[in-house]
């Protein structure tokens, strides 16, 4: 709190903050209403639902994605064979030496084997077919064949997109993440082999359209928002893996020179920031929530293949607004997005006998309806009887006299109706309102489907929101079986 007082003070442009709450910190709040943005990580619990963190509408809340760059390792078995895992391998005098290999499956790859005097001089295989090694186990397991003298770590590991983690570690000896395939091919390369050896080759990088990115990282947070199931969370997706930043020169990032890499939303976040910072410096004039809905309504749904965003995780999967928001920053369009979507600050406090104070619960039931026409540039129903309607209103900061027209994709299950189905804007008529009536189909006790709703111009502005929208037939609805 000291800290958000003594920035506003000091007249920053711009609240970066990868410090994690539930709600979202109300003394940021302050911020907003001052004028400043402020930009807060997601969090790194995916990639279960309901994890998101820093919720409060007020906030810019971003997830990670991945970026069109891998770091490919080569491992290159006795029998010649060629198999690939990722790493981040760069010691050149310990590249390409064959060594013995050990393999320990499940359960016996565990600390006690590692720190056994099998290890020294071996390449350890840890080869899971059961369950999945948590990271920390791996890092713990890849920390002793470091300290007992193994000449290498190869291990089983679904798609986490936490590389990073061994990079500390490789600087000693090649830690590679193999995927089952990979592994299978080892292990009958064992079942075959009499003295079974490899080595490991020097990390490459590969970048380039070749590569579909974004991915939304594993790791990060997805929604629905548990406080606020009626705000859609996380707000946008911004490059959060593998980033090259600077390197702390204290404790064990001394190793590694100035810079190394790191992943996490807190990666994610600070590229949000800068493009606020830029945007703000070209509409000075203009609020943290015009400036949240213009970077919203223009960002990308589709990679740089022109196909639907991915989620990383098990198994990927087509992603939706609950892993991205309303998509991947695009900063370019950001800049002139025709419409926004502008909120008053005043306009959040209805949210704060929700957040705090001895009736919260009571509060919280009666506000949850006045939150469906808060004016976001997303739309969250999480519980949909029968019928609903909400409202917004939009600002045109784009040609003065402009006529946009709706287009309209509804969640499955629901018709979706947008009353007027065209905007006209004058010179003497900035802002329209409209209202989207939601209307169950079936009664079911369903689960979330997701749209969208697009404002275009005929020309080069489409300015979209997405939206999502679950079906029940009881107010009390629980996600847990």
């Amino acid at each position: 709190m000291k800290a958000i007082d003594d920035a506003i003070h000091d007249g920053v442009d711009v609240l970066s903050m990868s410090i994690l709450s539930v709600l979202g910190h109300i003394p940021a709040f302050h911020a907003v209403a001052k004028g400043i943005p402020v930009v807060y990580a997601a969090g790194n619990f995916g990639p279960y639902a309901q994890m998101v963190g820093n919720v409060a509408p007020w906030l810019f809340t971003v997830a990670a994605s991945t970026v069109d760059r891998l770091f490919p390792t080569a491992i290159t078995l006795g029998n010649g064979q060629t198999l690939t895992g990722q790493s981040l391998f760069a010691d050149m005098e310990r590249a390409n030496q064959f060594h013995k290999m050990k393999l320990y499956l499940n359960s016996m790859c565990n600390l006690t084997v590692a720190n056994s005097t099998d290890v020294k001089g071996n390449i350890v295989l840890c080869f899971s077919t059961t369950s999945v090694f948590p990271i920390a186990e791996l890092y713990g397991l890849a920390s002793a064949v470091v300290n007992n003298g193994g000449e290498g770590f190869i291990f089983t590991q679904q798609s986490t997109d936490f590389l990073v983690a061994w990079q500390f570690r490789a600087m000693s000896i090649p830690c590679v993440s193999v995927d089952l395939e990979v592994a299978y091919k080892i292990l009958q390369y064992f079942s075959t082999s009499q003295n079974p050896v490899a080595k490991v080759s020097l990390t490459q990088t590969t970048s380039g359209s070749g590569i579909p990115a974004p991915k939304i990282a594993a790791f990060s947070s997805r929604g629905p928002s548990s406080v606020y199931p009626t705000v859609l969370k996380p707000d946008i997706a911004a490059p959060g893996v593998n980033i090259l930043a600077a390197a702390p020169q204290v404790g064990i990032y001394k190793e590694l020179g100035l810079y190394f890499f790191d992943s996490g939303t807190s990666m994610a976040c600070p590229h949000v920031s800068g493009v606020v910072a830029v945007l703000k410096s070209l509409h000075p004039d203009w609020s943290p929530a015009a400036l949240k809905s213009a970077l919203m309504t223009t960002a990308y749904i589709t990679d740089n293949n022109g196909i639907p965003l991915l989620g990383d995780a098990t198994p990927n999967k087509i992603a939706d607004p609950f892993d991205y928001g309303a998509g991947f920053l695009n900063p370019t369009q950001a800049s002139d997005p025709g419409l926004v979507y502008d909120i008053d600050a005043s306009d959040y406090q209805k949210l704060f006998s929700c957040m705090v104070g001895p009736d919260a619960n009571d509060s919280c039931a009666a506000t949850e309806s006045s939150l469906f026409d808060l004016n976001l540039p997303s739309i969250a129903i999480p519980n949909l009887k029968s019928s609903e309607t909400v409202s917004r209103t939009v600002t045109n900061v784009g040609q003065p006299d402009a006529v946009y027209k709706a287009f309209v994709e509804p969640p499955a299950g629901v018709d979706m109706l947008v009353e007027p189905m065209m905007l006209v804007f004058g010179k003497g008529t900035s802002s329209r309102s409209f209202k989207v009536t939601f209307k169950a189909t079936r009664k079911i006790q369903g689960d979330y489907s997701f749209g969208n709703l697009a404002w275009h111009d005929g020309g080069s502005h489409w300015v979209r929101i997405p939206i999502a929208v679950r079906v029940v037939i009881q107010d009390s609805y629980s996600t847990v079986s």
